[in-house]
Order: C-alpha cells, then structure tokens, then sequence
C-alpha cells in the first residue's frame, strides 16, 4: 500500500510555497513556483501519489479549488483561525508555513471551509456577498453624511436626505462656508453613487434567483423574500453536509456553544466567530415572519412569549425553527418533493 503525502501550499498573489509530508511527518518535498494553474499542477505533481493538498481560505482559494483538486487524491480549504500555530510558534516565513500547514493537515487539526464545486454558483455567489458589501457600503456612507450634518445641530435620519430635492433645504441649514458645503455634497454623491450600485445588483440578483427552483419555493415562504433566499441558497449550497441541526445552527451563528472548566459553571452562548451575513439574515427573515403574522412561526413565537422567554430568545427559536425545518430538512436528498407553501406550510416542532 502506497504512503499518502500531504502537501501544504502557502498561497500569493506572485508565487506559492509548497511542502509535502509523508505519514510520519518526515519532510519529502518542498518547492516555490509562480501563482498560475500550470506550475503549480507541475509542482504537485513532483510529489508521488496518493497525494492530499491543503490551502487556506483567501481570495485565491475558490479559484485554486476548483482548478486543483482533480489533479490530487484531495484537497482541503481550512480555516485560518484554526492554524494559530503558523503565526504564534517558532520561526515565521514561507516555507515554514506550508510546512507547518502539512502537518496540521497530516494531523487532522485543520477546519475545512466549503467550496461550491459550479463556477457558475460560485459567481452566484460572489455577486451576493457583492450585494451585501455594496448595502454596507450605502449604510456607511449615509451614516457619515447624517454625522457631518448633526456637528453643525442638524438631526437628520438617512431617509430625510435620501430624496434629491430635501436636500437643498438642509444646505441652507448649514453655516455659510463654502468648504463645509462642499464636503456634505461630496459626502451626497458617494451616497448617491451606493445607492444606484445597490439597486443595480439587486436587480441582477434577483433575476438569477428566480431561475433557481429552491429559491423560488424558499421565496414563498413567511418572512423570506428573493434576497434572503438567494443569500441562504448559496451559502447552504449543499445542506446535507450537515450531520445534525445543531452544526447548522452554529454555522447560521444562532447554536450554542458550550464553555466549561473543571468544577465550574456550564456556560452557553451563541459562537462569537459566524458568517455575519448568514446570522443577519435569517434573524431577519424570523423578525420579518413574526411581524407578518398568521403563520406557524408567528403562532411559535407568541407561545414563546407567553411561556415567559424574553423578546430576542424567542425571535432566535424562530430563527432556529426556520433553519431547520426549511433549510436544512428540506433539502435533504430524502425529501424528493418540497410541500408547497399555503396556510399550511410546514410540520413544526
């Protein structure tokens, strides 16, 4: 039977480092090439198979994921914040650190992160993270707007200076100089700029939603329109890679982690590291749910209240309850046909 190697690349915009471990952990290969497919596929291949090959996440690892992986035995995106060993021990340069990644990875202490195997989800993707950065982005810009006019004893809320002809009248608001001016028009056209970028991948955003059967019947559902759909189909891309509801939960940032030392007290609490814009929206769709009203996760929410939990727990049962019954045990490859949602829309716990 052949020894597995495990290869670490540490990867740059320029070149990439690699290091090839056996079984032991005896160094066998190591080598620097240029940050294209090609010689890095000739780099790999130096090492004898079964070879697996591992990379951090980054901005380059998409890219390598989905070009490299048929050229070894298999690959790994791990998380960084797992490997604090490359930074905090020993000597730090590249070399090192695809060496010390191969024996994370030999050991099985990396944290793989996921990778859609389509190019085309895969831009499904980026131009949903590129939607919810631009919505950031129009947020950051009105907030600094609405800071530089409250200096000068001008209260305003972004809606009140969104509209183009509101503005001239909060201008005259302002002390007569003609720098200060200036600076809040500035601060308007950025504004301006966000807006209209927003508006635009949103409507992009939703026509490719639309041609995706999932999300159109997640669409459907109390609390989830097109956006919130489309940001949970590509994140979840492949649902059943999570074994329990309770990994799910983690993954959506509304589980539970527990803390515990010796004798002391359990503690439980929400995980402080999660895909803040996963958490943001499924949270939203239950607030967006309960509000609605007439609707099985409306109904959950009232009992909750009524059993005595406060506010923000039950909104975040909810949010569990939507997770897992419509994200995660919809999908899975036993359930052949998804129920179609009327008044009745779902069993819930």
């Amino acid at each position: 039977m052949k020894r597995c190697h495990f290869i670490g690349l540490d990867t740059h915009g320029q070149f990439c480092d690699m290091a090839a471990v056996d079984e032991q952990g005896q160094l066998v290969a190591r080598g620097r090439c240029a940050t294209n497919i090609s010689a890095l596929v000739n780099v790999l291949e130096q090492v004898p198979p079964p070879r697996r090959l591992v990379i951090e996440e980054g901005p380059l690892a998409d890219w390598l994921w989905r070009n490299l992986r048929t050229h070894v035995d298999g690959m790994t995106v791990c998380e960084p914040r797992r490997n604090r060993l490359i930074a905090a021990d020993g000597d730090k340069d590249d070399p090192i650190d695809a060496e010390k990644l191969a024996q994370l990875f030999r050991g099985g202490y990396v944290k793989a992160v996921h990778h859609t195997e389509s190019l085309a989800m895969a831009i499904f993707k980026q131009h949903v993270l590129l939607y919810h950065q631009r919505v950031s982005q129009r947020v950051a810009e009105g907030h600094r707007a609405r800071c530089l006019l409250r200096r000068h004893g001008i209260m305003v809320r972004e809606k009140d200076f969104a509209p183009a002809d509101r503005r001239a009248d909060l201008l005259g608001r302002l002390p007569e100089d003609s720098t200060l001016r200036e600076d809040v028009e500035l601060l308007w056209e950025s504004y301006d700029l966000a807006v209209k970028h927003e508006e635009k991948l949103r409507r992009r955003m939703i026509q490719l939603a639309k041609k995706e059967a999932l999300v159109q019947r997640f669409e459907e559902l109390p609390g989830l329109g097109w956006i919130r759909a489309a940001t949970l189909y590509v994140f979840l891309d492949t649902p059943w890679r999570f074994l329990s509801k309770a990994k799910l939960w983690k993954y959506l940032g509304i589980g539970l982690e527990r803390h515990r030392s010796g004798n002391g007290p359990e503690r439980l609490q929400v995980p402080r590291f999660c895909n803040r814009v996963l958490k943001s929206t499924i949270l939203g769709a239950a607030k967006s749910a309960i509000t609605q009203g007439d609707n099985p996760f409306a109904d959950q929410h009232q009992r909750w209240i009524e059993a005595g939990l406060s506010s923000k727990l039950a909104r975040r049962n909810v949010a569990r309850s939507m997770a897992a019954r419509n994200g995660w045990a919809w999908l899975r490859p036993r359930y052949k046909r998804l129920r179609c949602p009327s008044k009745r829309w779902l069993r819930l716990a």
